[in-house]
């Protein structure tokens, strides 16, 4: 039974809980995108279609309220990718690796209290965002380019992805050190499966809370609370031993690049998952943009706000088919190649069968979210292929590289779609199928790619945890001989006598409760 021990019990529900909240806060902005920047960049849409009326002949009236349309969602699409695809997305790159750096050296449990504190206070500023005038007691912020709403939007949705990077590496890393190697997928995928949902959550807040910005206030308070939930989290067994024994290394993050070994391991990783954020980042947030172009307009326009709660319903089944395919199988790898191939067949539904219908293309946007649902095992498989010096660095990071990727997936977009006659200026959109085709493309490279970086991992399946990486690129297994949480498999388990089983610490707290997690 996964949870006869309290301690692994609370730490999973939290770290579940952390990342429903995580992902909640994270798709906040796709689901009020449209509504929020509408509100915030009125008068640039207004004056692109002016110009459009000013430089363009229409045949009638309609013809003249859809280009009118088009340009609008073009500056709402622009302003989107620059908020959500890379201001927010590289906040999270450099949250991760910061988050994930500090998590080895300081501790997991610190690590997910101060990045929850971040994104929480970020959301609820981001309710306050507004244009400040210039004879205003806050004129200074002009001065330091805060004076917009659009400036201070930009720059909270940086800030709420720093502080969301540090959620869920810490806390698969936490679940997964704590956890028996055979019980470990299940307790992940568990995680995964219920932060998923969070997703489906904010669509359902979003549609409930009429004004935008009292749904980020929503937000930043369920973070607060989850705060609280917090006391009485233990910390990592392993995590102890490896900061008592001094091991070298911890959080040192030029050991994910060197040696080259290690650096394509940790580069595999990334690439093997790009795909999802891929799906999520660009076929369904900006499924109003492709949608018109391939042709469904007036009342069939797909609406994105449903299309990611679909989405997200459907990667909540396939976190859970995931998980639980790599355990029936006793194979991370196999369940990957599974999951590539799902997700080749969805996204061509998406792109085929979607259009026929509105219906059936939000049954594609559920389908895309389930053949990406393999979140739970790139993540378990990241926190497997590192020692506990680099562990939390390396899944804290790893996941969020990916989700960072959804901004080259967007410029690739975008150049494609030029390349193919649109992604002009929003007064002029070019060929109107353009961003179908860019967007096909894309995913045409990106699949192919994940499955070979995928097959190119070891298998880690069932494998201990229990060792630390070393700077020539070996490993030492086995600090002290104890199994998962300083209560496992006996007094010299794996790698008993490498550089723990007789060495440093070897006998300091053998078979003591001083070897059980350390209370928060």
């Amino acid at each position: 039974m996964i949870f006869k021990d309290r301690n692994v019990l609370l730490a999973t529900t939290v770290a579940a809980l952390g990342y429903f909240v995580d992902i909640f806060d994270l798709l906040l902005f796709a689901l009020v995108r449209v509504r929020s920047l509408k509100d915030v960049l009125a008068p640039e849409i207004a004056a692109a279609q002016q110009k459009l009326l000013e430089t363009a002949r229409f045949a009638d009236s309609a013809a003249m309220e859809r280009a009118k349309d088009m340009v609008a969602d073009k500056v709402l699409r622009d302003a989107g990718v620059m908020l959500d695809n890379i201001l927010q997305m590289t906040g999270l790159v450099v949250g991760g690796i910061v988050w994930g750096v500090l998590a080895d050296r300081l501790g997991r449990l610190q690590m997910l209290f101060g990045s929850i504190l971040v994104y929480s206070v970020a959301n609820i500023l981001n309710a306050f965002v507004a244009n400040v005038p210039a004879d205003s007691m806050f004129s200074f912020m002009h001065v330091i380019g805060l004076g917009t709403a659009y400036n201070q939007y930009a720059t909270l949705r940086f800030i709420a992805g720093f502080g969301l990077a540090g959620e869920l590496g810490a806390g698969i890393t936490l679940v997964s050190e704590l956890v028996s190697k055979e019980q470990r997928g299940f307790a992940t995928t568990i995680v995964a499966t219920v932060g998923i949902m969070g997703a489906v959550c904010a669509y359902f807040v979003t549609e409930l809370v009429a004004d935008w910005r009292n749904a980020f206030l929503v937000g930043g308070m369920l973070g607060l609370a989850l705060l609280f939930l917090r006391v009485g989290v233990v910390e990592s067994g392993m995590f102890d031993r490896v900061k008592q024994s001094h091991a070298p290394g911890r959080g040192a993050l030029w050991m994910l690049v060197w040696p080259a070994a290690r650096a394509r391991r940790y580069l595999a990783l990334v690439l093997s998952a790009v795909p999802i954020w891929y799906c999520v980042g660009v076929l369904v947030k900006y499924c109003d943009v492709i949608g018109v172009s391939l042709g469904m307009v007036g009342d069939a326009k797909p609406k994105p706000g449903l299309a990611i709660m679909w989405c997200y319903v459907g990667l909540a089944l396939g976190d859970l088919g995931s998980g639980l395919l790599s355990q029936l199988l006793k194979s991370r790898k196999k369940a990957l190649l599974v999951f590539h191939i799902l997700s080749a067949v969805a996204i061509v539904a998406y792109f085929v069968i979607g259009p026929m219908d509105p219906r059936l293309f939000y049954l594609a946007c559920g389908a895309v979210g389930f053949a990406s649902g393999y979140w739970a095992v790139f993540v378990t498989t990241t926190a497997e292929q590192f020692g506990t010096n680099l562990r939390a660095t390396a899944t804290t990071s790893a996941p969020n590289f990916v989700r960072w990727s959804a901004a080259g997936s967007a410029l690739l977009w975008h150049q494609f779609e030029v390349f193919f006659g649109g992604g002009g200026p929003a007064s002029l959109p070019g060929d109107p199928s353009a961003p179908w085709r860019g967007a096909a493309l894309v995913g045409a490279i990106l699949v192919p790619v994940a499955m070979v970086a995928a097959m190119s991992l070891r298998e880690s399946f069932g494998s201990s945890l229990d060792w630390t990486e070393e700077a020539d690129g070996s490993r030492s297994d086995g600090l002290d001989g104890h199994g998962t949480g300083g209560h496992g498999t006996g007094g010299h388990g794996t790698g008993g006598h490498g550089k723990g089983g007789h060495g440093k610490g070897a006998h300091g707290n053998h078979g003591s409760d001083k070897d059980a997690p350390r209370r928060a």
